[in-house]
């Protein structure tokens, strides 16, 4: 794999890998934080009272 290319500028470089990482870190991070939303109202609505 290369690494180096002189011919590319540092905007071309700097731009997301083919493999995609950068979706599946955003993907994977507002799932999790979905589910710890979920997690709290579920939380919340059942240390109310009932009533």
């Amino acid at each position: 794999m290369k690494t180096y290319d002189a011919h590319k500028t540092a905007t071309d470089v700097r731009q997301a890998s083919p493999r995609k990482m950068n979706l599946r870190v955003l993907i994977f991070s507002m799932v999790g934080i979905i589910v710890l939303f979920a997690i709290l109202y579920g939380a919340y609505a059942w240390m109310q009272p009932a009533g």
